[in-house]
């Protein structure tokens, strides 16, 4: 199977499965992030695993800071995400390693607070008063559409290398194209709505999402080539492992959510 179709086989089921969790919200959609989540971290320690990372303690942690999201808010989901500290802690004090202890625990926590936190906004979007749905659907779709259209518009038209040692694949025309096509899909979905007061408002959000998805994306290029893979897995096909699917929403989710506090929406 061509990665080309394999990739279109993917988001074919994939696809509504997340918009229609994130539709129905509620602990379906806390079922497919915790799944989602627990398995991207799975992948990252397992890429790590010469650092020697606590791995029940980071699991422990992001389930935590799901959880805490799911039920009672930001508050909460910091407070769950602590716990991957004293978990951390335990692990490190019974286990017998070679590697650096520092070193351990900063792996550990690394996966738990870019993973843990980055997909627990998911659920606070979710949570919003009166738009949450609308606003997390619209926060999927814009980075969906992002995505896309920078792989086409790099495959198609790219020439210059946006960032030849971090990720030599991608393109500033690709981010070009990628970037106006996402920042029109905000604009589409929430021109006429009454989640912001002014139409530059959605723009801005758009804007905002394009940004933080990039800089995920290239967060997670800097750490495979840290980690010297390609990939972070084969589980689906030719978008590679979950983290490299999601990768993006783990910096998109947060900035958006916290673009919308600061917009007016709360």
């Amino acid at each position: 199977m061509s990665p080309l179709i394999s990739r279109l086989a993917i988001v074919a089921a994939g696809l509504p499965i997340v918009l229609g969790s994130a539709y129905l919200g509620g602990w379906f959609l806390f079922a497919l992030v915790a799944v989602g989540g627990l398995i991207a971290l799975h992948e990252l320690y397992r890429l790590a695993r010469p650092l020697r990372p606590l791995v029940l303690a980071g699991y422990g942690g992001a389930l935590a800071a799901f959880l805490g999201a799911e039920v009672s808010g930001a508050e909460w989901m910091l407070a769950g995400f602590l716990l991957t500290f004293v978990l951390s802690f335990v692990f490190a004090a019974v286990s017998e390693t070679r590697q650096s202890t520092t070193v351990a625990i900063a792996a550990t926590i690394l996966g738990a607070a870019w993973i843990g936190l980055g997909l627990g906004h998911l659920l606070l979007i979710r949570e919003l008063d009166t738009y949450g749905r609308l606003a997390l659907i619209t926060l999927l779709l814009t980075v969906f559409v992002t995505d896309t259209f920078a792989y086409i518009g790099g495959r198609v038209a790219g020439r210059h290398k946006m960032s030849p040692v971090v990720s030599p694949g991608k393109t500033w025309e690709g981010f070009v194209v990628g970037a106006v096509a996402g920042v029109l899909t905000t604009f589409v979905a929430l021109y006429k709505e009454a989640i912001f007061d002014d139409t530059w408002r959605a723009l801005a959000l758009g804007a905002v999402i394009v940004a933080a998805a990039t800089l995920g994306d290239l967060f997670e290029s800097l750490v495979k080539r840290d980690l010297g893979t390609k990939d972070t897995g084969r589980l689906l096909l030719g978008h590679g492992g979950v983290l490299d699917r999601i990768d993006s929403l783990l910096f998109a989710a947060p900035a958006a959510y916290f673009t919308i506090l600061a917009l007016g929406q709360s």
